[in-house]
């Protein structure tokens, strides 16, 4: 059994189609075919169930895909750990936030003091950076609500108040604070169902006893100022986002229920995190 076997497996039981894997690995179809059939030959068992040329990763190749990824992974691991300690890691990590804004200044920051540190970022959501944790896609994330999860590990780094913006001629505008039960009735511009802060100003809104009237919903926190200076609505603003924003409208504290949000960074925990990654961990949990 040799390694090129595994790591042309794994891509076999990612595609599950012959041709696509061929073409990624950038081999030859039939070659590719004959490295699989021999893998099987020496497991003693068919990995894949074959229907014409459709295939498709059967009960044994799914428990021997869980075992090839931990090698493979750990192979990967041990040489990232030599390069450490060998110093010839050039220093670049993948990492995946919900959003960019809240922390542009620090990845700025941080860089500045790293330039040798490559930063590859992406924004995904939180299933997605799940799912890229555990498969070694990413080095680190960061994300909200903290994930709670077997085989993630994470540190919580920043806490912040969701305040209520509405407009500067609302009846609230000449207020520091408010129930939030006191804008039943009221409308909403929201943040898109399907986003993770929606989720969670819903839920802020059955806490307090009603379901916002959501009259528009938008992709991003700079959309919702540009309607509520229109006058749409009101709307929930995170506190680290108000002076981005760059609109003028009034926000008011949430006295009850507590509308807050916790950022965490996380990375998988049986994989080796290397220098970089660690060193730029530290620098977001210390910054804040």
């Amino acid at each position: 059994m040799e390694l090129l076997q595994l790591q042309y497996f794994r891509k076999v039981a990612e595609l599950e189609h012959m041709t696509r894997a061929a073409e990624e690995l950038r081999i030859a179809q039939p070659a590719l075919s004959k490295t699989i059939s021999r893998l099987e030959e020496d497991l003693g068992v068919p990995l894949f169930d074959r229907k014409g040329r459709q295939i498709q990763l059967n009960a044994f190749g799914r428990a021997y895909l869980r075992r090839v990824e931990t090698a493979l992974n750990a192979l990967e691991d041990g040489k990232r750990e030599l390069e450490d300690l060998a110093g010839a890691e050039k220093g670049r990590v993948n990492l995946a936030t919900t959003t960019h804004k809240c922390f542009s200044d620090r990845i700025g920051d941080f860089l500045g003091m790293h330039p040798g540190i490559r930063l590859q970022i992406s924004q995904a959501g939180e299933q997605e950076k799940r799912d890229k944790l555990l498969s070694g896609e990413l080095d680190l994330c960061i994300t909200f609500p903290p994930i709670e999860q077997p085989g993630i590990e994470g540190i919580s780094f920043l806490t912040e108040e969701i305040l209520l913006a509405v407009p500067s001629s609302h009846r609230f505008a000449g207020r520091s604070s408010i129930r939030l039960s006191e804008a039943a009735g009221e409308a909403f511009i929201c943040i898109q169902s399907s986003n993770p802060f929606r989720k969670m100003t819903d839920q802020f809104c059955r806490q307090a006893g009603f379901e916002p009237d959501i009259v528009c919903e938008v992709d991003e926190h700079s959309a919702v100022g540009h309607f509520i200076r229109a006058g749409v609505g009101i709307a929930f603003i995170p506190e680290t986002l108000v002076d981005r924003i760059g609109f003028s409208f009034h926000v008011l504290r949430i006295e009850e229920p507590v509308c807050r949000r916790t950022y965490q960074i996380a990375w998988q925990k049986e994989r080796y995190l290397s220098q970089a990654a660690r060193e730029f961990r530290d620098f977001l949990v210390q910054s804040f």
